[in-house]
C-alpha cells in the first residue's frame, strides 16, 4: 500500500529507556544527519527506527507495544518502513523475527553499521562527538563505557551490551567540546558502571583522570557522575569532586540491598560493613555531597527479616535521593535459577513502604533548604513556572526547583542564584537573586 504521508523519506527515530538509549539515537541521529538524510525525534515520518529497551518486564513491554503501533501505521499506509534497534532487539531477536515479522528488519545494540546501511547510509568514523542531542540544550549525556563485566545475579545488562568497553579520554574530550561549542554547559556521565571506566584501557580505574580532562572544558558548568558501581570505587574521584567546582557534588551509586544474604545472592561482591564504609568515605570527603541510590526489593528469597533491615538502613542512611523496584525475574540471568517466590502484591507493598520513608526523609531535608540560597540551572519554562534544578539534582529523577514565571523572568539555559522560600516533598519554590529584564515583545517594522 502507498504510503499517504506526505513527508517521504524523513526518518523518525522513537527512543525508548534509559539514557544509555538517548546517547545511542543522537549517535544514530548524526551520523543520519552527516549522510544528508532528513531525521527527525519522535516526530512524523516515514521511515521509523525503534530503539528498545529490553531491561525489565514493564520494559519490554512498552517495547513491544510500540513496534505493534508502528507495524499497525505501516499496514495502513501511513508509514512505509519500521526497523527496530536497541537492547530488546539484540536480546531477543529470533523472537521478534518470528511473532512481529512485518518489521523490516531487526538490529541489535552494536550493529550500527548494519542498520546505517539498511537505511541508505554509510557508517562515518571520523564522526567523533557528531550527535544530534534531544535532551534540553543546556546538558547532555557523555557515556564514557559500553557494556558491563559485573556478574550481578539479577541484571541481563551484559547480555545485551557485551563486555566493559572504554573510550580513549582524548575522545570523550572531544566530544565534550563540541558539545559545549552547541551550548552545552553541563555533562552527566554516563556507563553501565562508571567505577569499572579505564580499567581495559589504562590498565587501572581511570575516571578521576578523565574528570581533571573535562573540567578544562571552555563552556561545561557542571559534571555529573552517573550509576558508579559501589565495589572497587576509585577513592581518588572524591578529591577531584571536593576540589573541582565544576565537578557537581552528586553521585548515583545504584546499592540494590543491604541485607548481607541478599547481597551475596545477588552477586554484588560487598558487604553492609562494606557499603556503610563507603558511604561514611563519601560524607567525609565531600561533605555536602548528594547521594542518588535506587534499590530492588523481592528479590528472590527476601525475607522479611531481610527486608526489615533494608528500611532500617534507608531510615538511617537518609539518603537525599532513593529510588526503589521491584524484583523482575529475568530469563538467562542467574537469578533466573532461583525460585521468584515473593509474591507480586509483596514486592508492591514493600516497595511503597520504602518511598513512603524515602519521602518523609526528604521533606526534612527540602525543609532545611528553606531560607537558602543555590546556583541553579533554568531546565524549561512549564506553564507559570521556570523550572530549575541545583548541582544536587539529576534532571527527570531529582528535585525540582520552580520559580514564579508570572512574577521574574529568566533565561532558559542560562543559571542563576535563587533563594528557596517553601519546600514540599520533591519540589522547591524560589525567588531569584538576580532579577532580568523581561524581553520586550516584537513589534513588525514600518512599512515607511
Amino acid at each position: 500500500m502507498r504510503t499517504k504521508t506526505l513527508k517521504k523519506n524523513k526518518i523518525n527515530v522513537v527512543t525508548l529507556g534509559c539514557s544509555k538509549n538517548v546517547y545511542d539515537s543522537e549517535v544514530l541521529m548524526g551520523q543520519l544527519k552527516a549522510n544528508g538524510k532528513e531525521v527527525a525525534h519522535e516526530e512524523e515520518g516515514n521511515i521509523v527506527v525503534i530503539n528498545t529497551c529490553g531491561f525489565i518486564d514493564n520494559a519490554k513491554e512498552e517495547s513491544v507495544n510500540t513496534i505493534l503501533e508502528y507495524v499497525k501505521q505501516k499496514e495502513e499506509g501511513d508509514v512505509d518502513k519500521v526497523f527496530v534497534t536497541g537492547c530488546l532487539s539484540e536480546r531477543y531477536k529470533p523472537d521478534l523475527q518470528n511473532e512481529i515479522p512485518d518489521v523490516d528488519q531487526y538490529f541489535g545494540t552494536t550493529e550500527l553499521p548494519g542498520l546505517l546501511k539498511a537505511l541508505g547510509a554509510d557508517y562515518k568514523h571520523e564522526l567523533i562527538g557528531e550527535r544530534i542531542t534531544t535532551t534540553p540544550k543546556n546538558y547532555a549525556y557523555l557515556k564514557i563505557a559500553e557494556g558491563c563485566d559485573r556478574p550481578c545475579s539479577f541484571c541481563a545488562i551484559p547480555l545485551m551490551r557485551g563486555k566493559h568497553k572504554s573510550k580513549p579520554i582524548e575522545h570523550l574530550v572531544t566530544e565534550a567540546k563540541k558539545l559545549a561549542a552547541n551550548g552545552v554547559s553541563e555533562l552527566i556521565l554516563i556507563a553501565q558502571d562508571l567505577t569499572y571506566y579505564g580499567l581495559d584501557l589504562y590498565k587501572k580505574r581511570n575516571l578521576a583522570e578523565l574528570l581533571e580532562a573535562l573540567v578544562k572544558v571552555e563552556g561545561i558548568e557542571w559534571i555529573r557522575l552517573h550509576y558508579a558501581f559501589p565495589t572497587g570505587f576509585p577513592m581518588e574521584v572524591l578529591e577531584v569532586m571536593h576540589r573541582e567546582p565544576k565537578v557537581c557534588n552528586y553521585i548515583d551509586i545504584p546499592l540494590q540491598h543491604i541485607s548481607d544474604p541478599i547481597l551475596k545472592s545477588m552477586r554484588r561482591g560487598t558487604t553492609m560493613v562494606k557499603t556503610n564504609t563507603l558511604l561514611d568515605r563519601f560524607r567525609e570527603s565531600v561533605p555536602n555531597m548528594t547521594i542518588r541510590t535506587t534499590l530492588i526489593v523481592g528479590y528472590p528469597g527476601e525475607t522479611e527479616e531481610d527486608f526489615q533491615t533494608l528500611k532500617q538502613w534507608v531510615k538511617d542512611q537518609r539518603f537525599e535521593r532513593l529510588g526503589c523496584f521491584t524484583y523482575s525475574h529475568e530469563e538467562n540471568t542467574h537469578a533466573f535459577n532461583l525460585e521468584d517466590d515473593v509474591p507480586e502484591e509483596v514486592k508492591m507493598d514493600r516497595a511503597n513502604q520504602i518511598m513512603e520513608i524515602q519521602s518523609q526523609i526528604s521533606w526534612e531535608l527540602n525543609q532545611q533548604k528553606i531560607g537558602q540560597e543555590f546556583k541553579i540551572v533554568v531546565d524549561r519554562k512549564e506553564g507559570n513556572y521556570f523550572v530549575g534544578r541545583t548541582e544536587f539534582d539529576s534532571p527527570d529523577v531529582d528535585n525540582e526547583v520552580l520559580i514564579d514565571a508570572t512574577k521574574y523572568y529568566l533565561k532558559t539555559g542560562g543559571y542563576t542564584t535563587v533563594k528557596i522560600i517553601e519546600a514540599e516533598d520533591f519540589d522547591l519554590y524560589a525567588e531569584p537573586l538576580e532579577i532580568l529584564e523581561r524581553p520586550k515583545p516584537m513589534h513588525a517594522k514600518s512599512k515607511n
